[in-house]
């Protein structure tokens, strides 16, 4: 009795190690991946600090995600997020193509640099357009197998904020609410996407968002100056109200 009470208690203990060394396995293949496959889509440096799968479940987190901005541009990163949520078919994992039933990116930090039609995101928008082009032009066997395919069920980007410094609004900075990027069904049938392909549809939506909220800044901001000289007496502008409604312009939304 005391014998198979010792086995079994070996056959747990080994059972936990297992456990814990394909969890440890499976976020060591993911971080890999993104820092690898990462920088060749943007052209930028791509960090992960950590990540968690579960061999089991398929639930799994990213933490410390970081895109670096492209050359040319003062701020370190222009994608900062901190808890990325997963739901994954385990299995997939070390398939060709794997299939990830929902994606959650909760509060990502954005840098704006640059006007509307110039800018560090247009310009990493860019490079992930070119490298997702080149997926597509893959006609050998060999380039097509190479290629990791995805599956995404659901795709959801919330609670995002963008930090704005440029020229357009009086070199002041601001920190605006971007609406939500809510996509689904990418990389259906057999096929699947590649990373660029994924990462193109995904930041082309998180770009034009952007976009419409730093336009509607600007365009609250001429408004708001054309409303303030309204504010006059004989002609001359009230130097108290006129402070006190620019800082108003600029108050986080």
């Amino acid at each position: 009795m005391k014998k198979l009470i010792k086995i079994l208690a070996v056959l747990i203990i080994l059972l936990i190690l297992a456990v814990a060394g394909s969890l440890y396995f499976l976020g060591s293949i993911v971080k890999a991946g993104v820092e690898k496959a990462g920088p060749k889509v943007t052209k930028t440096d791509v960090k992960l600090n950590n990540a968690k799968l579960s061999l089991f479940s398929g639930n799994g987190e990213l933490k410390g995600f970081e895109i670096a901005n492209p050359q040319g541009y003062s701020s370190p990163t222009a994608i900062k997020v901190g808890f990325v949520a997963l739901d994954v078919a385990p299995r997939s994992v070390m398939s060709d193509k794997v299939v990830v039933h929902s994606v959650k990116v909760l509060s990502p930090e954005i840098t704006f640099e640059g006007n509307l039609t110039g800018n560090n995101l247009g310009k990493l928008l860019d490079n992930i357009k070119s490298s997702s082009e080149k997926d597509k032009q893959a006609t050998t066997k060999d380039e097509k197998s190479s290629q990791k395919k995805f599956q995404i069920d659901d795709f959801l980007i919330t609670g995002a904020k963008v930090h704005v410094a440029t020229s357009l609004l009086g070199g002041r900075s601001a920190t605006l609410s971007v609406p939500e990027v809510h996509l689904t069904n990418l990389g259906q049938g057999a096929d699947g996407i590649t990373a660029a392909q994924l990462s193109e549809k995904v930041f082309e939506e998180l770009f034009q968002n952007t976009i419409k909220s730093v336009t509607q800044q600007i365009g609250d901001l001429g408004k708001g100056a054309t409303d303030l000289l309204k504010g006059t007496t004989n002609g001359v502008p009230n130097v108290d109200s006129i402070k006190k409604g620019v800082g108003d312009l600029f108050k986080k939304k």
